[in-house]
């Protein structure tokens, strides 16, 4: 009968060194791929550009029109009075060039707010508030006049201010995205 005898090496500066080596090579290869990587995710402005954005109603006054941007597209956020949406309920849709009732271009329980993209439908000019025939817009380079509902009602416009997606968040901040 033969017996064989085991020993179990201990580990010596050479296994040492050879570890160390290889940990400090897997850090530099990741430090060089990084950047490669990194740079394939969209930069901050790009985020941010698409992000969601937050807004305060409660400084803007009973009447007034505030312009803010979201995706690069101007927004105009404004505080209609009493009388500004008893006009545009009252509005017969028949007398719409784009019928489309005022409860459904704002939302349930916030008429006071009409949230709209800022541009005339017509060529994308920036129309002026609280202007024209029917206080709402005007629109200076072409003639469009829209109501305090952002519906066309005269000019060249084929179509009513487009609304963005919005949510209210509470009874004075609003979400637009």
């Amino acid at each position: 009968m033969t017996t064989v005898a085991t020993t179990v090496a201990e580990p010596t500066r050479r296994d040492f060194l050879f570890i160390a080596t290889g940990a400090v090579g897997a850090v530099g290869v990741a430090s060089a791929i990084w950047p490669f990587i990194s740079q394939m995710a969209p930069d901050a402005a790009t985020v941010a550009a698409g992000a969601p954005v937050d807004f305060d109603l409660g400084p803007i006054a009973e009447g007034q029109i505030v312009k803010l941007f979201w995706r690069g597209k101007l927004i105009f956020v404004r505080h209609r009075t009493a009388e500004e949406i008893k006009t545009a309920e009252n509005t017969p849709l028949s007398d719409l060039k784009d019928p489309e009732a005022d409860s459904a271009r704002v939302q349930k329980g916030h008429a006071q707010w009409l949230v709209v993209y800022g541009n005339c439908t017509h060529l994308g000019c920036v129309p002026l508030g609280n202007e024209g025939p029917y206080h709402g817009w005007a629109c200076p380079c072409h003639g469009s006049i829209f109501d305090t509902s952002g519906r066309i009602r005269q000019g060249p416009a084929p179509t009513n201010l487009p609304i963005p997606p919005y949510a209210f968040l509470s009874d004075t901040k609003i979400q637009i995205g």
